[in-house]
């Protein structure tokens, strides 16, 4: 069963910057599109974030973290990387890693609390 872990997330000001991990166990993500998603609280369903495919191609973003945040990965540590720059306040949530089909079970997340 692959499992994912996230981690990264914690309490920052309007501006300031994080790095958020995801560390995929039992499948190399060498093989696998990835994404994050989060979910903001007492919001119902996730929002995408960002995209990655193997191979070395261009990540995507969604229009409201393009151009602040970026999506790596490292195939060698099965980690898929992302890193906020200028964090909002309304980028407040709890983000998970998965495929773009959810085909893994959800890892704990990681919170992401950005206050004015």
């Amino acid at each position: 069963e692959v499992q994912l872990v996230e981690s990264g997330g914690g309490m920052v000001h309007a501006g300031e910057s994080l790095r958020l991990s995801c560390v995929v166990a039992g499948s190399p993500i060498s093989s696998f599109d990835m994404s994050w998603v989060r979910q903001a609280p007492g919001k119902g369903p996730t929002e995408w974030v960002s995209g990655s495919i193997p191979g070395g191609a261009t990540p995507y973003y969604s229009d409201s973290v393009k151009g602040r945040f970026t999506t790596s990965r490292d195939n060698a540590k099965n980690t898929l990387t992302l890193d906020m720059n200028n964090l909002k306040v309304e980028d407040t949530a709890v983000y998970y890693c998965n495929t773009p089909a959810r085909e893994f079970t959800w890892g704990p997340g990681t919170r992401v609390t950005v206050s004015s």
